[in-house]
């Protein structure tokens, strides 16, 4: 006699529970959502962030010799290193009568432009390496190497003061990521030969 009611009262229960959990999934599914766009959103900024200035990459370009391209680099890494440290910056003497301009100084905060100078250094490397894939008896790529290397080593100096100083994570998560990518180049350039005689000639003749 009482089951009839019993059972009306449990399926009137069940309507409300099913509604209750399609509604609390829709609010699971749209924090997932609001969780997702806030983190693209903090995330932009550093995407967009280019490690080099246009005028840069314009020299980059240029310069299709491998030791006159670690050189840009090289001039990139020591511009931002001298706006961190408030040293004067290295010349922009053209050496070339139609090579491009250096442009403006790069912008931004000490853990942006360290950033810049980890991602640079960065892609120095790459260089090498693809140089030295294609062609690995090419001899700019131990000459090239030479160079990065004693910039690596004068970077590793300049990093300890920063990083004895440093209280920003973010500036001290840089300042390792560069000397991760000078340590790299201090240890290829390690089982680097010494300069031929050809090559100690060439620079006694420079003027």
């Amino acid at each position: 006699m009482f089951s009839s009611p019993r059972n009306d009262h449990s399926s009137m229960n069940a309507a409300p529970s099913k509604h209750a959990g399609q509604m609390a999934r829709l609010v699971l599914q749209s924090a997932i959502v609001a969780a997702s766009l806030m983190l693209l959103t903090t995330a932009a900024p550093a995407q967009n962030r280019d490690h080099l200035t246009e005028q840069e990459t314009d020299l980059v370009r240029y310069y299709q010799e491998l030791d006159k391209r670690i050189d840009v680099f090289i001039k990139a890494m020591d511009r931002r290193f001298a706006i961190i440290n408030g040293a004067a910056q290295p010349s922009t003497k053209k050496l070339m009568k139609d090579e491009p301009d250096w442009g403006d100084l790069p912008k931004g905060t000490r853990s942006q432009l360290l950033g810049d100078i980890a991602a640079i250094l960065d892609e120095a490397i790459t260089n090498l390496d693809d140089v030295s894939r294609r062609d690995a008896k090419n001899p700019l790529i131990s000459r090239s190497l030479r160079k990065l290397t004693a910039a690596a080593k004068g970077y590793l100096n300049q990093l300890a003061a920063l990083k004895s100083k440093a209280t920003d994570p973010d500036e001290v998560a840089a300042i390792e990521r560069v000397a991760d990518n000078a340590n790299q180049v201090i240890e290829a350039g390690s089982k680097t030969p010494a300069p031929s005689s050809a090559e100690e000639d060439k620079k006694k003749k420079k003027p």
